[in-house]
């Protein structure tokens, strides 16, 4: 995938028309996309609109390229860039993160917003047709804005089963731009979509504003410079107090300029006795209903589903329990049973300790003369005795299990109702159920957890929510090879490493809450309607996480053994050894081989818990030195894609304290957690 880093130009608009009053038309926009003007220019759209609406669905059948669809916001927290073939002509295509407003209220939607202003190009509006309203109220922004849409009316099998109708016809007349209804999840309509792409227009709908906004508006309009394509959007933004807004005109336009438009909007504040803000959401609001009353009809449903049901029952306070408890021994047997016994032991004794292996010694044997050279290959440390094992064998069987199961719950829409249950723990940690979504990323991916922190409201809510993925939120690799550890272990042993991190977590989390300055975060969610989940989705989302797993892991295990190889060549690894005995084997009460699972730790938290697993397949780990060892892993320190993911996100100085206090915090834990079950003679 390619992401890019949009930037919102307002810059003199190139695409005006001199001879007519469309922003985009006429002659020089033809010239503009087909290349006629001197250099060749490359046509591109943007598909966008609110979340959980499908938009990354649309993307990959516009593109036939992979992006992960999901039924929560914050997926597409970057921007990822793609190509289609529209009508013979190679068109760029950008899926934005889901936006509610032009008027950004988080991180993700600015970026959007800005992507949206800043390209000025075709635009493909993805909707949820059960919630036509919602869709409006964006479809009119993008008009102010001069945007060339069309209206993507998806989920129309969900808005047929609540027996709704839209007359899309009408709509279209209504708007003056297509509108097409698509079921994405079934590749309905979207030929029809692909064939309308290229002819897109901007919307000729308008809001009826209150007579003090407008006579604001048609003021500012004169004052910003005519060769902007968005000055009556702009003027909406300063009016609604838009401060990222704000504070770029004043960057780029003459002081003269900046306090016109301040004077403006002082004078209609003054005539008005409420925030223009409210009163532009206000009449955009009444607008969009009035087109929907025109369009939509609804009829009462018999009876209600008893999936429907179900989806209300995983949010209830008590009934949502026993539904988390199920779902929880589903992964548990199918992650820590099927996956990391048998599977494990299938490849692992069979595939690779009867044939993979013996021929890679036969053959290195044979074909390599220097004693040293075939220690690298097939010695303890060997990149083909070790890593190739440990990566395939050990790890990909629990990673791929957990991918399946993890997106088989985003499909199925469950993910959300989670976030509703998890509210009230949340906010043990000061934080809000909507954080809950970065923290259950974190046991797929904690570096991709980390960047989707920031669909929260506030940088306190994405602080607290980086330290916590950092120190007590294990990985999918890592949480595999964990709960294949304790699969042979009595129920105990899971209860004690599960305590023990949401006490670590729940007390992390509330003093750093008291500590940062700022104010807990409203809960404002919408939640999506359960669904059927859909085979192909699941298997594509999984197809492309192992595939992320072998790009991306996998280096870092032949990496992470040939630091082993060269330390224990060297001396070097006795040495750590010698050093890090009076932590591992004296404090955690551990053996000396350990360290070297430790060490690798740094590297990557997944391949110091594959240290510690063939530890225990080897004996060398009692019961409680399993959970010991398991529990100071899962707190160590992050691997180093997720610091740097941490480096970029809060800078070195913040980064530098999370890790240290990681690193003490698992160690302190650790020393405590053992001499606890000593003292209490528990026998794991």
């Amino acid at each position: 995938m390619h992401f890019v880093k949009p930037q919102l130009r307002l810059t003199p608009s190139k695409s005006s028309c001199t001879c007519c009053s469309e922003s985009i038309c006429c002659s020089e926009s033809r010239e503009r996309l087909t290349g006629l003007s001197g250099q060749r220019h490359t046509p591109s759209l943007i598909v966008t609109g609110n979340p959980n609406v499908g938009k990354s669905v649309i993307f990959q059948l516009l593109t036939g390229r992979y992006a992960t669809v999901s039924n929560y916001p914050g997926t597409t927290v970057a921007v990822t860039r793609g190509s289609a073939s529209l009508d013979g002509r190679v068109v760029r295509v950008y899926d934005t993160p889901g936006i509610n407003s032009l008027f950004a209220a988080s991180e993700d939607e600015l970026v959007a917003r800005d992507l949206l202003l800043g390209e000025r190009t075709t635009v493909v509006q993805v909707s949820d047709a059960k919630n036509l309203l919602r869709a409006l109220t964006l479809t009119l922004e993008l008009a102010e804005a001069g945007l060339p849409s069309v209206l993507d009316l998806n989920m129309m099998d969900e808005a047929r089963e609540r027996r709704i109708s839209i007359d899309t016809k009408k709509l279209s007349g209504l708007l003056g731009i297509s509108v097409v209804p698509t079921i994405a999840t079934q590749r309905w309509g979207i030929e029809r979509l692909r064939r309308v792409i290229l002819q897109a227009q901007q919307a000729r709908v308008g809001v009826c504003y209150p007579k003090v906004i407008e006579d604001a508006i048609a003021k500012m309009v004169e004052v910003l410079p005519k060769t902007l394509g968005v000055r009556k959007a702009l003027a909406l933004f300063w009016l609604a107090g838009d401060r990222n807004i704000i504070e770029q005109l004043k960057k780029q336009f003459d002081p003269s300029i900046i306090e016109a438009l301040t004077a403006i909007a002082a004078q209609a504040q003054e005539q008005t006795s409420g925030p223009l803000g409210l009163l532009i959401s206000q009449a955009r609001l009444r607008e969009a209903e009035r087109l929907v009353k025109q369009v939509m009809t609804t009829a009462p449903l018999e009876r209600q589903r008893w999936f429907y049901r179900l989806g209300d029952w995983a949010m209830h306070p008590v009934w949502g329990v026993p539904i988390l408890v199920g779902v929880l021994v589903m992964m548990y047997f199918l992650v820590g049973n099927l996956a990391a016994q048998r599977g494990v032991d299938f490849l692992e004794d069979v595939v690779f300790g009867r044939y993979l292996t013996p021929v890679f010694q036969w053959v290195v044997q044979g074909a390599i003369p220097w004693g040293w050279l075939k220690a690298l290959f097939i010695g303890e440390y060997g990149l083909l005795t070790m890593a190739l094992p440990y990566a395939f064998a050990i790890i990909l069987p629990i990673v791929g299990m957990f991918f399946l199961c993890f997106g088989l719950l985003e499909d199925v829409g469950y993910l959300p109702r989670l976030a509703v249950m998890a509210n009230r723990f949340c906010r043990l940690l000061g934080l809000n159920g909507k954080a809950v979504l970065p923290l259950v990323l974190g046991l797929g991916c904690d570096t991709m957890a980390t960047m989707t922190a920031r669909i929260l409201d506030s940088d306190r809510d994405r602080i607290i929510t980086t330290l916590l993925l950092a120190l007590g939120i294990p990985c999918s690799a890592q949480l595999g090879v964990i709960l294949a550890m304790l699969a042979g272990r009595p129920p105990l042993a899971l209860g004690i490493w599960l305590g023990v991190l949401l006490m670590v977590i729940i007390v992390v989390g509330q003093a750093a809450s008291r500590i940062l300055p700022g104010e807990e975060s409203p809960f404002l969610y919408e939640i999506p309607p359960l669904r059927t989940p859909k085979l192909s989705n699941v298997l594509i989302k999984t197809l492309g996480r192992i595939e992320w797993y072998v790009k991306e892991a996998v280096p870092l295990f032949f990496l992470g053994t040939l630091v082993l190889f060269l330390l224990d060549v060297t001396g070097a690894l006795a040495v750590f050894e010698r050093i890090g005995t009076p932590l591992i084997v004296s404090w955690l009460g551990l053996p000396a081989k350990a360290t070297s699972a430790f060490l690798v730790g740094f590297l990557r938290r997944d391949f110091g818990a594959a240290g510690l697993f063939a530890l225990q397949r080897n004996g060398m780990l009692s019961g409680v030195q399993t959970v010991v060892s398991l529990v100071t892993i899962t707190l160590f320190v992050p691997c180093i894609a997720q610091y740097f993911m941490m480096v970029k996100e809060r800078g070195w100085k913040l980064a530098n304290l999370m890790a240290g206090f990681v690193f003490g915090m698992a160690l302190l834990v650790g020393g405590l957690l053992l001499r606890v079950l000593t003292l209490l003679r528990v026998t794991l």
